[in-house]
């Protein structure tokens, strides 16, 4: 694996991510907009997750997904340690160990792997099966 090009999608993914939640508040739909975010971040990823995967295997990488995957989410969740938690969640009378036990956070995780699983085997291991055979 390349890590220096998992981590820079990962970064991308990061950002693009924070930007959705953020821009999801200024939208008011539920009444809830904690949950409104989550629920927009949440269904938001998936196809950032799957263009990221799609990007880092246009080089024909080896690696699984699995592993693309957890690349990804740890690059998130490093980034949310660094700055998500100290700049927007502790201002607003959160905590770390609110952030990193909620529900959504590990969804999400689960998401960034499940994708590009799905990616590898739907788009990258069926092609190798095939050229296999020609």
């Amino acid at each position: 694996m390349k890590q220096l090009r998992a981590i820079g999608i990962g970064i991308i993914i990061w950002i693009l991510g924070v930007s959705i939640y953020t821009v999801s508040y200024y939208i008011p739909i539920l009444e809830d907009q904690e949950l409104q975010a989550n629920i927009v971040l949440s269904l938001g990823i998936l196809p950032i997750v799957w263009f990221g995967a799609k990007l880092y295997y246009r080089k024909k990488s080896t690696i699984k997904g699995y592993w693309l995957g957890l690349a990804f989410f740890l690059t998130a969740a490093v980034l949310d340690a660094l700055i998500t938690v100290p700049y927007l969640i502790v201002p607003n009378g959160g905590t770390y160990y609110d952030f990193f036990t909620a529900f959504g956070f590990w969804l999400i995780g689960i998401e960034f792997i499940i994708m590009t699983t799905v990616h590898w085997y739907t788009k990258v291991q069926s092609k190798r099966n095939v050229t296999s055979y020609l």
